[in-house]
């Protein structure tokens, strides 16, 4: 398993956090499956990610990945601008992760939840587990 992306399939912001990922994702280095699925659920338990996380996590290099270290290391593979974002990783963990679990604690207030799962092209399908 590697460079997976798991993410919160209710959260609407999330969704769109996925989508934003495979259009600059050129070369299709990530594959997503939902926090919910039961490849997800494997993926926690096999790297141990304690229960209460439930961010975006990413699986590279066989190491475990969340919260903003996940979302920056994401970046560096993206096409454009944003992988300059890495550079971000400079800041402290604990300060980062204080700003990134603000917009996680009010993700579904600020952007609601989904009722239903997109569908994704033939595709874009091959990515999602």
């Amino acid at each position: 398993m590697n460079n997976i992306i798991l993410f919160d399939g209710e959260c609407n912001f999330c969704d769109h956090s996925v989508q934003f990922i495979i259009k600059r994702d050129k070369n299709a280095v990530y594959k997503f499956t939902s926090l919910q699925s039961e490849i997800g659920q494997e993926i926690k338990r096999k790297y141990e990610v304690p229960e209460h996380i439930d961010s975006i996590i990413l699986v590279k290099d066989d190491k475990c990945y969340f919260k903003s270290a996940a979302a920056l290391r994401i970046s560096k593979h993206l096409s454009g601008g944003w992988k300059f974002l890495y550079v971000l990783s400079i800041i402290p963990k604990p300060i980062r992760d204080y700003f990134y679990d603000i917009l996680a604690k009010n993700r579904y207030k600020w952007f609601g939840k989904k009722d239903s799962c997109m569908l994704p092209s033939p595709e874009i399908r091959k990515r999602f587990l």
